[in-house]
């Protein structure tokens, strides 16, 4: 099996599959807490590396692009977003609806979402777009009734 046939919520779910035991098995020699860090701290590199990637793929790195990349992440209805805002400037929109979460909590692994998913956001976009700023205070993985995405292109005064 190909692994650029399996659709991002089947992959994230294989690699949690995986990961979670070895992080476990880590927690006991070095803490769990220390042991989700370690595995959070490497998934914001590669995904600070893939924004990289994409926008030069793209060789464009406009707040268009990055929304349409975003939207690929809720392919085969992993995500039910509500777009808010978009402009050059701003992309704006809560995600109602996270099979990532669901298939995390179906498992029994969803404290290790916020480590395994949800961290690769704001590097994400920091490596697409370094003007790009993302704050999001609040996630559905972590208990909340929506995902607040929130993308601001800063421009020079």
């Amino acid at each position: 099996m190909r692994i650029d046939r399996v659709n991002l919520i089947e992959q994230r779910v294989i690699e949690a599959s995986a990961l979670v035991p070895v992080i476990k098995a880590f927690g006991e020699k070095i803490g769990l807490d220390s042991a989700k860090a370690v595995v959070q701290q490497t998934h914001e590199k590669m995904s600070r590396s893939y924004g990289e990637t994409c926008a030069k793929e793209r060789g464009s790195n406009t707040m268009a692009d990055l929304a349409e990349i975003v939207s690929s992440w809720a392919e085969g209805g992993a995500l039910e977003e509500e777009i808010i805002e978009l402009t050059e400037t701003s992309y704006v929109f809560n995600v109602t609806r996270c099979m990532y979460a669901e298939r995390y909590r179906e498992l029994g692994m969803e404290e290790f979402g916020t480590c395994l998913s949800c961290c690769r956001d704001k590097p994400f976009a920091e490596g697409f777009n370094a003007d790009i700023r993302f704050e999001r205070h609040q996630t559905l993985m972590e208990g909340a009734p929506y995902c607040d995405f929130r993308f601001t292109l800063e421009q020079d005064s």
